[in-house]
């Protein structure tokens, strides 16, 4: 997680334990009076004590799927006098029957560190040159001790080679402190975001208690994504912990520590690139007057150092909502001018997330989804680093991934994947996904569709803005921007995309055409259809109809889709998407697709002669 909690010096932080707000308005600095500061914690932990639908995909009982809608009768009080902001909450759920099991796609596997060969069908274009790098756990137990929580898996990085309509693979896990450690005990020693280690069976009674008082120290393992920093390549969590990586042999060269470098205590592993090669990323801090967010700058040059960090600066600082209760963040957005940081009411309480080794309560218990909060969004300039005064604000969602956005004619357009419901991440415990039948159904039931919306952000508030009137008046938008004060501007979202999108449980995993329209006016993006607890379907949406493509087959499930411009490419979908395809019915099935971007038909097909868990993000790393 972007916010998880580190409790050692770094540069201008001094470790400090915070305490509920609703239990004590204090904090209390964990160095002070280390025995004062757990007899505290102790009484405070006692007093809170006491266009082709795939619905047949499925072979469900409903064969024409049926979407639910959940209305919140309660209205935001301060949206009551103006038509603008008087929608009531809806929350959207796909009523599906006879979900299929899909366990076999989070279990262990084993590494393939050579490169060996796979059979192509079909043609992959020779124009291709590179490799499709992917990150995601692949390890859920040491000896007898299972991982709860599907983030929990040691990380295990692919590498599929492509070149003159040929594809190698290989795999390696990462070796991290957290896999080292745990490989060498066979149990798990390193605590994750579902799961408490337990205290050492070697140790004695005493020093097993005295363990329980020890904070919880950040895990190495960089599951998530693939990130790059001034041409290297690097392994990414959302603890303060990055490994450095050959792309080519997937063996690790370097742990690095971002706290070393700026005072953070960890970030995300989603990071925006401008064109020059700046890198910009989110990661928090914690210190004596409670959590920040910070905004990270990363040069695109070197000062003649080999640490690609160096040089990495804090741009901006945002003061939490509550600073005992952060927001949980997992990416952020970008336009050509600003950074924008979404404030979403999924909660970080930390008192508990610092003291959860002495309840026995893993980080994800510490986690909540607070609906009475609404959505905060910030903009900082990129230039100056200043947080802009104007808040925009909208109805309790919760994002884990932004589209795109752009600035067009006085407005910023922020267009994300966002639900109304935050509780989506503690519903991804492994023996979640290893459910089956009615088990199945209802879990999935009970979860939130993710959708694609716009906001539309107006940039001109001034003193002579009018209240209470819509100033959104980009032609055929259906967004709202309502000013409540001079610097409060209430939004409501436009859809981008039509109702059919429900049919196919909505859309995740976003992708565009970076390179070319990344912070750009643009057409079309690409995802995933969940209408499972993973991908089931690829898709591609053209915002100017509100149509869409989709890839899907029976029983494969599709990775995120990675777009690649062909050469001397003049519209926006000239190119291919790379997905990677796995199956829980057939052993050893993987097969990497490609497909054309511009019509979503296959091309062709890589497979490959090995199993491969469902995993998170990736890259590629073109060798031209």
């Amino acid at each position: 997680m972007a916010s998880l909690i580190r409790l050692r010096t770094v540069r201008g932080i001094r470790p400090v334990l915070f305490c509920n707000t609703q239990l004590s308005r204090g904090l209390v600095a964990y160095q002070k009076n280390r025995d004062e500061t757990f007899r505290l914690a102790a009484g405070r932990i006692h007093a809170a004590s006491s266009h082709s639908r795939c619905s047949h995909l499925y072979r469900m009982s409903c064969r024409k799927p049926q979407t639910v809608v959940m209305v919140n009768a309660k209205l935001y009080a301060d949206c009551r006098e103006t038509p603008y902001k008087t929608a009531a909450q809806k929350t959207y759920f796909t009523k599906v029957h006879g979900l299929p099991n899909i366990a076999p796609l989070v279990r262990s596997v084993e590494e393939t560190p050579d490169p060996i060969p796979t059979t192509v069908k079909g043609t992959i274009p020779t124009w291709i040159r590179g490799s499709l790098l992917r990150n995601g756990p692949g390890k859920f137990e040491f000896g007898n001790q299972h991982y709860n929580h599907w983030f929990d898996g040691m990380a295990l990085m692919h590498r599929f080679r492509i070149e003159d309509g040929q594809v190698t693979y290989r795999s390696r896990f990462l070796r991290s402190d957290s896999y080292k450690q745990n490989s060498e005990r066979n149990r798990i020693m390193v605590s994750e975001f579902g799961t408490l280690a337990l205290p050492d069976p070697c140790k004695n009674i005493f020093q097993r208690f005295l363990s329980r008082f020890e904070m919880i120290k950040p895990t190495d393992n960089a599951s998530v994504n693939f990130v790059k920093y001034n041409g290297d390549y690097y392994v990414s969590t959302e603890t303060n912990y990055m490994h450095r990586v050959d792309p080519d042999t997937l063996e690790s060269k370097q742990k690095v520590d971002w706290s070393k470098f700026i005072a953070v205590n960890g970030a995300t592993a989603h990071p925006h690139i401008d064109p020059d090669g700046t890198a910009y990323n989110m990661g928090n801090s914690y210190r004596n007057k409670g959590a920040f967010y910070n905004i990270i700058r990363v040069p695109p040059e070197r000062d003649g150092s080999s640490d690609t960090l160096e040089g990495a600066k804090i741009l901006c600082s945002i003061t939490p909502h509550d600073k005992s209760k952060p927001s949980y963040y997992h990416s952020f957005g970008m336009s050509e001018n600003y950074v924008v940081f979404i404030e979403q009411p999924i909660k970080m309480d930390l008192f508990k997330i610092v003291t959860g080794k002495l309840r026995g309560k893993s980080l994800n218990e510490s986690v909540y989804w607070d609906p009475n909060q609404e959505t905060i969004f910030h903009l900082i300039d990129k230039q100056t680093g200043e947080e802009m005064p104007v808040k925009y604000y909208t109805k309790a969602l919760s994002t884990f991934h932004q589209i795109n956005a752009f600035e067009q004619d006085g407005f910023l357009m922020l267009d994300m994947c966002c639900s109304d419901d935050g509780q989506a991440i503690n519903n991804f415990l492994i023996q979640n996904l290893r459910q089956s039948g009615e088990a199945l159904d209802e879990m999935y039931n009970t979860m939130c569709q993710p959708l694609p919306r716009r906001f539309v952000l107006p940039l001109n508030i001034t003193s002579e803005t009018p209240i209470e009137q819509n100033l959104n008046t980009r032609k055929d938008s259906t967004a709202t921007a309502v000013c409540r004060t001079k610097k409060q501007v209430f939004c409501t979202f436009e859809d981008l995309h039509g109702e059919d999108l429900k049919d196919y449980g909505g859309l995740e995993f976003p992708h565009i055409n970076y390179t070319k329209y990344n912070t750009k006016p643009y057409r079309y993006y690409y995802g995933c259809g969940f209408r499972h607890l993973v991908g089931d379907s690829l898709i591609k949406m053209d915002l100017e109809s509100k149509k869409f493509k989709v890839w899907c087959q029976p029983d494969l499930y599709p990775s995120e889709p990675v777009f690649i411009p062909s050469p001397n490419a003049e519209e926006e979908d000239d190119g291919v998407i790379l997905s990677v395809i796995i199956t829980p019915v057939k052993d050893k099935s993987t097969f990497l697709l490609v497909l054309d971007a511009k019509t979503f038909k296959e091309l062709g097909r890589a497979e490959v002669p090995v199993n491969i868990p469902y995993g998170f993000h990736g890259v590629f790393n073109s060798s031209e």
